[in-house]
């Protein structure tokens, strides 16, 4: 978002303009007034788009940037904002009636609803009974969705009661006169999104997992349906009353955020190739299962590839390099435990040759600290991206300027200390005068956050009180005395240039997910992968968190990451997949014939009609045993392998060993590998042929 091309002149043009034609009702504003020497008052945003509309001649909109983009322009151009004072205002909903105390409400704009944040929301009987929402566990206070539910609450029974085409039909939302009427209360969230595909929604639950979903999104988005609620269901008298006021800055710039990245996420892309992609952007946990071969982990490696590249290829070797970093794959087994995909000690050399133990990320926290970063870059604003990175250019400069175990430092304190050395996240110090600690290992982060503050360090107190402690840490008086260096080096940084983080989708593959413990791997990680519990509603301690620098980090999965795990159903029945996994996962099963489409790799077209023809009459044989399934089928990728070998050596080098282990233990094992063999294709060869082939290879 940023402010169009205007000068000081479009400016004046525009306050005249206005001055004329008056603003809106749906274009006032809620938190600022831009104020003229004369003590008018004008609403920021929309002089910004007349302006914009009298200079470039566009559409006169105020879409392309926020109220805060606008107080800042003016207020950079010498222009006086006052920011309003915040009133709480009231609303009152009956059968008949929409009435604020707010003068700038209005049913024709219920867009206004944006700029609130409701404080209390309730039903008033005709009778003077007050009934407040019964709140489920983890529901948050006096949200927008407040209202709307305690309407779901007291007429539960009247709603369920509707048929089919009554509920699809309900009205919920009509945002001005011109628009159309948002309807429908549906009974899953899919249903849901076969009708509207949005996050703009809400869920009540009842009656043993039952659910009504229904649109909402600000405070005013359900207004229609709560009133349709009392006309229907009411009593004379009966009313919604909800109490409101204007959000702050900070909030206003969250709503915001939180809006622009939920919608960038959950967006489908429409030109995505493979079916599957957007089944995992819904759900961000998915689990393919079946028959060995039928291309589960390739598959996987092409929906991330499909994904990432926003629908252009699925051929995984066409990312680039820094691409491939939003793609992660590992493999479990029956050994893979908690520090390799989480965090755990690992053994080290010090540098006195003695061995030692530090902690250190596994693959999957490494990952999610990737994505993690790119979430919360994405959300900065130019202005932090600036300081962030003219601070890193300070530590780099620092750092690189002095010579590591021999230039000293000394602490407030006259406790003398050398830098040994520096990576990406610590910062390693010797203190040879120190008899109890010679070394210590500083957190490079908090230098970074102290620096980034603006705020000025003056004693170890400031440093403690700065990051929330009641005492100083041992570690403080070396990052005050690091700090104080840094800035009286007095660099010449030149201001950095910000560019605006991408949001960016990073998929985390697990091959063979239920071939290892998935408690003992995934620990208490089980919450914070939940779909509905990502971000940091889903924050949680990790099991070293008592060893981490700062023993309150806790661990969050941000929502750009989405998982992908496949799974051999003859492994480990899947029944035996851990429960607390399984449900929050979306199982997909893929039959042995499906996924033919990837022998076109063969690239011969006779070659692949025959290997199609083949593997059909093969799996149609395995399926009238007695004792297998489809899932003991043959899948495509094992066709592949033609690129390199005959029908025959595929037989006998994989196919036929396969089986084998299949029918061990059942009874006539030879009659059913000749049965096999039979529909496959494959023809023994005679003790003469065998001859005749040793012969020639001599």
């Amino acid at each position: 978002m940023a402010i169009p091309k205007i000068n000081e002149k479009d400016i004046l043009e525009a306050l005249k303009y206005i001055d004329e034609n008056g603003v809106p009702s749906y274009n006032q504003s809620v938190k600022y007034s831009l104020v003229t020497e004369d003590g008018k008052r004008y609403p920021p945003k929309y002089v910004v788009a007349v302006a914009n509309h009298l200079a470039n001649g566009v559409d006169i909109s105020t879409e392309s940037y926020n109220a805060v983009e606008a107080k800042n322009f003016f207020e950079s151009h010498g222009f006086t904002i006052e920011t309003k004072q915040q009133e709480k205002f009231e609303l009152t909903i009956t059968a008949e009636s929409v009435v604020s105390t707010d003068e700038r409400f209005t049913m024709d704009n219920l867009s206004l609803g944006d700029n609130y944040k409701p404080l209390d929301a309730y039903f008033k009987k005709a009778t003077g009974e007050v009934i407040k929402r019964s709140y489920s566990k983890g529901e948050r206070r006096n949200s927008n969705q407040t209202m709307p539910r305690i309407a779901c609450q007291l007429f539960e029974k009247q709603i369920s009661g509707l048929s089919v085409e009554e509920k699809e039909g309900f009205p919920i939302c009509k945002y001005n006169p011109d628009s159309e009427m948002i309807c429908g209360i549906y009974p899953s969230v899919d249903e849901f999104k076969k009708h509207r595909n949005t996050i703009e929604y809400l869920t009540y639950g009842y009656d043993n997992g039952r659910q009504f979903v229904l649109y909402c999104w600000n405070i005013f988005s359900t207004i229609i349906f709560v009133q349709e609620c009392l006309r229907r269901f009411g009593e004379p008298g009966d009313q919604f009353i909800i109490t409101y006021r204007e959000k702050d800055e900070k909030e206003t710039a969250a709503a915001e955020t939180e809006a622009a990245v939920q919608e960038e996420l959950v967006q489908q892309f429409k030109g995505y190739r493979n079916p599957f992609s957007s089944m995992l952007i819904e759900s961000k946990n998915l689990i393919f299962r079946g028959a060995p071969g039928t291309g589960k982990s390739y598959l996987a490696k092409e929906i991330a590839t499909d994904i990432i590249s926003d629908g252009y290829f699925d051929d995984y070797t066409l990312l680039s390099d820094e691409q491939k970093k939003q793609v992660e794959f590992v493999q479990f087994h029956p050994s893979y435990d908690y520090s390799d995909f989480v965090e755990g000690l690992r053994p080290r050399v010090n540098d006195d040759g003695t061995m030692g133990f530090e902690l250190q990320d596994g693959i999957f926290k490494k990952f999610v600290a990737r994505a993690r970063k790119n979430f919360e870059d994405s959300q900065k604003s130019r202005e932090t991206i600036e300081k962030e990175l003219s601070v890193q250019e300070s530590l780099t400069e620092f750092f690189t300027s002095i010579e590591l175990g021999t230039d000293t430092f000394k602490t407030i304190n006259g406790n003398e200390f050398t830098i040994t050395s520096v990576d990406d996240a610590h910062i390693y110090i010797s203190i040879p005068g120190n008899a109890t600690v010679n070394k210590l290992t500083l957190n490079l982060d908090e230098i970074r956050r102290m620096l980034e503050s603006g705020q000025k360090f003056d004693k170890i107190k400031d440093v403690t009180t700065f990051f929330g402690k009641t005492f100083a840490t041992q570690g403080y008086s070396y990052d005050f005395a690091i700090y104080k260096a840094i800035r009286a080096k007095k660099s010449a940084v030149s201001k950095a240039k910000a560019k605006q983080a991408e949001l960016k989708k990073y998929i985390f593959i697990i091959d063979e997910i239920n071939r290892g413990e998935i408690s003992k791997i995934f620990g208490e990680l089980f919450f914070a992968i939940d779909p509905g519990y990502r971000g940091k509603a889903g924050e949680i301690s990790t099991q070293y968190a008592n060893l981490h620098a700062d023993p309150d980090e806790k661990f969050y999965i941000p929502e750009n990451v989405y998982i992908i795990g496949t799974m051999n159903d003859i492994d480990r029945s899947v029944d035996s997949f851990d429960f607390a996994m399984r449900r929050r996962f979306r199982f997909v099963e893929l039959r042995a014939d499906e996924r033919l489409e990837m022998l076109a790799l063969l690239e011969d077209e006779d070659l692949e009609a025959e290997a199609i023809r083949r593997m059909a009459a093969l799996n149609k044989e395995i399926a009238n045993v007695e004792d297998l399934n489809e899932n003991y089928q043959i899948g495509a990728s094992y066709f592949l392998k033609l690129k390199t070998l005959t029908f025959d050596q595929l037989w006998t080098d994989y196919l036929q060993p396969l089986l084998r282990e299949y029918v061990q233990g059942m009874y006539d094992e030879e009659g059913l590998m000749s049965r096999f063999a039979k529909a496959y294709g494959y023809q023994k060869p005679s003790v003469g042929d065998v001859n005749e082939a040793t012969q020639n290879q001599g």
